[in-house]
């Protein structure tokens, strides 16, 4: 990798030493220069740009996302948040002979919170037994016919174990249960092939290891089941002819945009597009590689340093982001940011994610700036 013209693409990281990818991804002169011409285009064209520019960037998005995850740009809908992704999936079902969703305690809140709030919904959060990951037994022993979904995640944000996706759709889909999978801490760090890995519902987005920036979720959803579901929270865009502005005539798109929710955040539309092209062009298999040998050196170096981790023990069930014990992580976050390092806190834990685009260099500042 030219690591020399990647990190000069990056302004941060002149300044800072910067390993906080998990929480937002670097901004990219990339993204910079696309906010810049949106923001012409805008000037120039007022709202005349989303008939002759703006639908256009809007579909170029799709596709290179749609490429990036091996899936069908009409397997893709954008939505401003995980957690309206996930609302809107939430609401497209029914409950009526199938009652219960099997979400873990390492997963995001946001996730469990979508069924916690229905009263007619039996909730199951299965715990950890290590702290590190779930067991695919205990998933498969808690599934049964009155299961709904298994709602959980790609990466656990809490950990940063890798969980087996094709595994739980086989769990999932034996007792005819639906899996949708909370892939934000994924896609970017990890190659993600949703094409084969028969994943029912996924969300994803720009804001972390994709370095697009807030305001923008993906959602897949599994081209065989699009026509079967109908969102009970909707919006002008996911109608097929939104411009006709019919009241009494709602037809949903045939594709993924029937789930889309209202008019998409543009500026992060461009940013995500600038993101996205940065990915595209060192290619994920180099990133994944990338951050493995960035993840293995921090954790040798903390290790060697005596500090306790967090992690999986088998290291291919490991992504770039990498949990330190601490009674205080708030207090270590604070002073490492007094000498520029910016990292994240998490309860009981300092949070590093390493990219693609630090260094070793990088690794060891933090070390020889670590708190004693």
């Amino acid at each position: 990798m030219e690591l020399d013209k990647i990190r000069s693409e990056f302004p941060i990281l002149k300044n800072k030493t910067y390993l906080n990818s998990c929480s937002l991804g670097a901004l990219s002169l990339r993204s910079m220069s696309h906010l810049e011409e949106f923001q012409k285009i805008w000037n120039d064209w007022g709202a005349s740009a989303w008939y002759n520019t703006w639908g256009n960037v809007i579909e170029e998005l799709r596709g290179r996302v749609s490429t990036f995850l091996n899936i069908q740009p009409g397997e893709l809908a954008f939505l401003p948040s995980t957690s309206t992704a996930l609302s809107v999936i939430a609401e497209s079902v029914s409950y009526r002979k199938r009652n219960k969703v099997i979400c873990t305690e390492l997963d995001f809140p946001t996730l469990a919170f979508q069924w916690a709030v229905k009263p007619d919904i039996e909730l199951v959060v299965l715990p950890s037994i290590d702290g590190i990951h779930i067991d695919p037994q205990q998933f498969a022993d808690a599934v049964d016919e009155k299961t709904a979904f298994i709602a959980t995640s790609h990466v656990f944000y809490t950990t940063g174990y890798i969980q087996d996706i094709e595994v739980l759709a086989d769990i999932a889909h034996k007792s005819g249960a639906f899996l949708l999978i909370d892939g934000y801490q994924a896609p970017g760090q990890i190659p993600v092939d949703l094409k084969n890995s028969l994943v029912d519902f996924y969300t994803a987005g720009s804001l972390k290891w994709l370095c697009g920036g807030p305001g923008l979720s993906y959602l897949y959803v599994r081209n065989e089941l699009i026509e079967t579901m109908q969102p009970r929270i909707t919006s002008w865009f996911a109608s097929r002819d939104q411009f006709d502005f019919q009241l009494d005539q709602f037809e949903p798109h045939q594709d993924s945009r029937r789930f889309e929710m209202g008019t998409p955040a543009l500026p992060t539309i461009y940013t995500a597009l600038g993101g996205q092209k940065c990915i595209d062009e060192v290619g994920i298999e180099k990133i994944h590689n990338r951050n493995i040998y960035l993840r293995e050196y921090l954790i040798d170096s903390l290790l060697q340093l005596g500090l306790d981790l967090t992690i999986a023990e088998d290291p291919t069930s490991r992504s770039a982001i990498v949990m330190i014990k601490s009674d205080h992580p708030e207090r270590i976050v604070a002073k490492l940011s007094e000498k520029d390092v910016i990292l994240d806190n998490r309860p009981g834990h300092v949070r590093v994610s390493p990219h693609f685009y630090n260094t070793t260099d990088d690794l060891d500042h933090l070390i020889n700036c670590w708190p004693t």
